[in-house]
């Protein structure tokens, strides 16, 4: 292992477990006391690039996607958050949307702004982030394809409608990282290239580090899209990213070859904490899961090291070992541990 600092940094992908007293007294008081909570516990473990666990958009009424997309949908005007039975049948049967709970939302005139205002939710976390911060949003093409779409003619122009707005709201926000977060498309590859072109018009518009994270679903603590991170490779390559945020402790090891034909300009965030398993690795195995990606693609093309995918479904404890083990590891990594 090196004894000299790499400069990888350790992240989260986004989301953490609610309080159980925010849970049950939910309030804007009480959501702002829950930011600081978050973010203390992170730069407690040694996280170096924090978030607000996505406290900004907390759902009590949809704790298996942790207000991911219901956030924006019963935001946005041209949305209607309640569906008829019909609408609901016919969205359970769509392969698309079969793993979902419920329909979050059925798009039947032309979207706007509405009540959005990322903005103000990204000033909370400024005030209280002593580390660098970033800031995550559901990108485009993850929320043009589940919501109902009876307005656009293809759910590519729905995407692109969805991508206009959230460029507006990106670009007015102070955040060191500005996430995009497509959990839909490693299930539907052959939709990369208008996804990338949907995405990179927001990624376009970050005034800080533009990031994409990317997983197979973490929906109710369960993946819900199959596939290969080969047939992304051509759609990583498109992005107008600073760096990708790569779910990889919970897929097969010799996947991370793959990762060789990105282009070297665009960091790689790698995972190496598993959100689907509530066993807390060791330092050790940490740091050996650099280490094996730092052998195949070099220590360099290594950006940040971060769980799989938001810690929101973990029990609180849970959570905090499993973050508390992914700084411990990374510096076992770079020769720091005693």
């Amino acid at each position: 292992m090196p004894t000299t600092k790499s400069g990888i940094r350790t992240t989260l992908v986004g989301s953490y477990p609610a309080p159980e007293w925010l849970i049950a007294f939910p309030g804007d008081q009480q959501i702002a006391d829950a930011t600081r909570a978050v973010i203390n516990i992170q730069e407690t473990a040694g996280i170096d690039m924090v978030c607000d666990g996505e406290r900004y958009r907390f759902d009590p009424n949809h704790p298996e996607a942790n207000g991911m997309i219901e956030y924006f949908s019963h935001r946005f005007t041209g949305v209607r958050t309640h569906a008829s039975f019909e609408e609901k049948v016919a969205y359970r049967s769509d392969k698309g949307t079969d793993y979902r709970v419920r329909l979050p939302g059925v798009v039947e005139d032309e979207i706007g702004h509405g009540d959005l205002d990322l903005p103000s939710a990204c000033g909370r976390i400024a005030g209280i982030a002593s580390n660098p911060f970033k800031f995550t949003v559901t990108g485009p093409h993850m929320l043009a394809k589940v919501f109902a779409n009876h307005h656009y003619k293809k759910v590519e122009d729905l995407a692109f409608a969805i991508a206009d707005l959230l460029a507006e709201q990106v670009g007015n926000l102070n955040a060191d990282v500005v996430q995009l977060d497509e959990a839909n498309l490693p299930g539907h590859p052959e939709e990369w290239e208008w996804a990338a072109e949907a995405i990179n018009g927001v990624l376009d518009a970050a005034k800080g580090k533009p990031a994409v994270h990317l997983c197979f679903g973490n929906y109710a603590g369960a993946s819900v899209q199959r596939g290969s991170w080969k047939n992304l490779i051509d759609y990583m390559n498109r992005l107008h990213a600073d760096h990708l945020v790569l779910e990889m402790a919970d897929r097969p090891k010799e996947e991370i070859e793959f990762f060789k034909e990105v282009r070297p300009e665009i960091g790689l965030g790698i995972g190496v904490v598993d959100v689907k398993s509530t066993q807390i690795e060791s330092p050790d195995q940490v740091a050996a899961s650099i280490e094996h990606t730092a052998s195949i693609l070099g220590i360099d093309r290594i950006a940040y090291v971060h769980p799989d995918c938001g810690l929101a479904k973990m029990k609180r404890y849970t959570a905090d070992a499993k973050i508390r083990v992914l700084a411990k590891g990374r510096d076992l990594f770079e020769g720091k541990a005693n």
